[in-house]
C-alpha cells in the first residue's frame, strides 16, 4: 500500500496476513520511535505545559493517561510498513492551510483573514456528512449519533445532507444525480437528472459488490455545499481503491475537501477473508445492542480521524492516539478514541474551545451510549486536570 500524501488518506486497505503476536516485529526501515522528551516537545509548549495538555499528569492510581506508541505486533501494522515522520505542533502551524491569510481555493463562503481560528476565518463554515446509498433505520440512528459525536469532538458545526441515491443493477452501480440545488451547490442550476456509472467489481458466487473510492470522490466534488469546510460521504457499501486491495475503509482528497468512507467492515457480526475480497461470513453471536455500540465506537473514531486529516492534522507517532495510522482493521479497532496532547493542542488552536468543557461534553455522550471505557478515561482525565489546577471537577 503506497504511502498517501498529506492531501489524501486511506485507512485499512486489507486485513493483516498474519495477526499472531510476535516476539519481535521491526519498525519500518528508517523509523525511530520518539523519546519521551521528543514527544513532550512536540506538544509545543516547551517546559511549561498547561495541565490540559500535560502528558505527565497521572491518574490517582499512578497510571498514565497517554501511552507511548505500541511496538508493532505483526508485519502489517502501520509503523512496521511506513517510516512516518510525524507532525509536531509547530509543524502543524506552519503547514495547515486553514491558518492562511488567503482564502482557500474553490471556497465561495465569507472569509475574514484577520481571524485567528477556523471559525473566525470562515464564520459560515460547516462540516457536511452525506449518506451515499441506502441506510436502513438502525443505520440512520447510528449516523445521527456519529454526527453528534463529531460535533462535540471537533467543536465545529456538523450538518447532514439528504442521501445521495445509488442504483444497483446486475452488479453495476449508478450514481443518480438530481437537479442541482443552487442554495447548497457551487454549480449552476439544472433541471436535468443524470445517471453516472461508478467503477465497481462484483462476484456472482457470493453476490458481493465493491465500489471504487475514486469514482465516488469525483461525484462528491460536484455537490459540495458553498459553505462547506469539508464534506464526508458515508456508505454501507464495501469499498476498494485498487484491484489488488481486499478493501479500503475510505479515502479523502484534502485539496478538494471531500472524502468517502464505508461502515460496512466495522460490523462486528461480519467475518472477512484475509485472501479474497468477496468472501464474507455472518456471525450473529453479538446482541443487537452490542453490535450497535461497537459500530458506534468504531464509526465515531473513523469519522473524526479522517476529518482531522482534512483539517490538516497528520498521523501521530508521539503517543497512542486516535490519529495513529492503521494498516488493518484489528490495529484500527485497538486504537483509543481520544487525542493525545500533541493533536489536542493542534485542534484547540485551530478551532478554539475549552479543553475541559469539551471533555465534559464527550463524557456525557459516552455515558449515554454505553461507551464505558471511554467514559471512565475521560472522567479521570477531567478530575486530574481540575485537581491539579485547583478547579472544581
Amino acid at each position: 500500500m503506497p504511502k498517501q500524501p498529506r492531501t489524501s488518506t486511506n485507512k485499512g486497505r486489507g486485513s493483516p496476513k498474519n495477526t499472531d503476536v510476535q516476539a519481535e516485529v521491526p519498525w519500518a526501515s528508517g523509523f525511530k520511535p520518539p523519546s519521551a522528551t521528543v514527544a513532550r516537545n512536540a506538544i509545543g509548549y516547551g517546559k511549561q505545559i498547561p495541565d490540559e495538555f500535560d502528558p505527565d499528569l497521572v491518574n490517582k492510581d499512578g497510571s498514565r493517561f497517554f501511552q507511548t506508541i505500541p511496538i508493532p505486533c505483526c508485519v502489517d501494522d502501520w509503523l512496521s510498513q511506513y517510516n512516518e515522520e510525524g507532525q509536531t505542533y509547530k509543524q502543524f502551524l506552519s503547514d495547515c492551510p486553514w491558518f492562511s491569510t488567503r482564502k482557500r481555493k474553490y471556497m465561495s463562503q465569507e472569509f475574514l483573514p484577520s481571524g485567528l481560528t477556523i471559525k473566525e476565518k470562515y464564520p459560515e463554515g460547516k462540516i457536511y456528512i452525506v449518506p451515499v446509498g441506502d441506510f436502513d433505520e438502525d443505520s440512520l440512528v447510528l449516523l445521527d449519533k456519529m454526527l453528534k459525536y463529531t460535533e462535540l469532538f471537533l467543536g465545529l458545526p456538523v450538518v447532514s445532507l439528504s442521501k445521495i441515491k445509488l442504483e444497483v443493477n446486475s452488479g453495476q452501480v449508478f450514481w443518480m444525480e438530481q437537479p442541482d440545488n443552487t442554495q447548497t451547490s457551487n454549480r449552476r442550476s439544472s433541471n436535468r437528472s443524470k445517471k453516472h456509472q461508478l467503477s465497481s467489481r462484483y462476484n456472482k458466487e457470493t453476490d458481493h459488490l465493491q465500489v471504487c473510492v475514486d469514482s465516488n470522490l469525483m461525484q462528491l466534488r460536484k455537490v459540495l455545499p458553498r459553505d462547506a469546510i469539508c464534506m464526508i460521504g458515508l456508505t454501507m457499501l464495501d469499498l476498494y481503491g485498487e484491484d489488488s486491495d481486499l478493501f479500503v475503509a475510505g479515502m479523502a482528497a484534502g485539496n478538494q475537501r471531500v472524502a468517502i468512507f464505508s461502515l460496512y467492515r466495522y460490523d462486528p457480526c461480519l467475518t472477512f477473508s484475509k485472501e479474497n475480497w468477496f468472501q464474507i461470513e455472518r456471525d450473529s453471536e453479538a446482541t443487537e445492542d452490542e453490535r450497535h455500540r461497537i459500530m458506534l465506537q468504531r464509526g465515531c473514531k473513523l469519522l473524526v480521524h479522517e476529518i482531522c486529516h482534512l483539517l490538516g492534522v497528520d498521523h501521530c507517532i508521539f503517543y497512542d492516539c486516535c490519529m495513529n495510522g492503521s494498516g488493518h482493521l484489528q490495529e484500527d479497532f485497538r486504537q483509543p478514541m481520544h487525542l493525545c496532547p500533541v493533536d489536542l493542542h493542534k485542534l484547540h488552536t485551530l478551532v478554539g474551545f475549552s479543553v475541559v468543557e469539551r471533555y465534559r461534553a464527550l463524557q456525557v455522550f459516552y455515558s449515554e451510549h454505553g461507551l464505558t471505557e471511554e467514559e471512565r478515561w475521560i472522567k479521570q482525565r477531567i478530575t486530574a486536570i481540575c485537581e491539579s489546577s485547583g478547579e472544581q471537577t
